[in-house]
């Protein structure tokens, strides 16, 4: 644990940033708060590590189960079919390794190439709205 990592100590960075959902077996699933992409999430791994060639051997399977597990659960979800995955950490201080989780469809930014980050303005939810989302994705885990 890093106790200067967002995702270590669930801070007010993250908070504002986004919502927990569920532990999975090595990770935590978030619903992004900025859901120009709908139903964008990440996961996080839960060990303090920069990289994915620092996941230690023995979760490596776990963590690509993990992966599958959430993409489908938010196919379900969303309807969407395809589900991109972000794997980047070169700007976060400290570095903690996570997936974005990026839902794209039709008629989404960018489709048809890579997800953007940010958007400016985000597309924010109303609380209702987080909630009925994080509980089908609870509910298809």
């Amino acid at each position: 644990m890093d106790p200067k990592c967002m995702y270590c100590t669930e801070n007010e960075k993250l908070q504002s940033l986004m919502i927990p959902i569920a532990d999975l077996q090595v990770s935590r699933l978030y619903l992004f708060r900025d859901q120009t992409y709908y139903g964008r999430c990440v996961l996080a791994y839960k060990g303090h590590v920069d990289q994915f060639s620092e996941v230690p051997g023995e979760d490596l399977l776990p963590l690509a189960q993990d992966v599958q597990t959430a993409q489908n659960a938010i196919r379900r979800a969303t309807g969407t079919y395809k589900i991109n995955l972000g794997c980047f950490g070169d700007t976060m201080v400290p570095p903690h390794f996570h997936f974005h989780l990026v839902p794209k469809k039709e008629g989404d930014p960018g489709f048809g190439g890579t997800f953007s980050m940010n958007f400016d303005p985000p597309r924010h939810l109303a609380e209702e709205e987080y909630a009925a989302l994080i509980e089908k994705i609870k509910a298809a885990l």
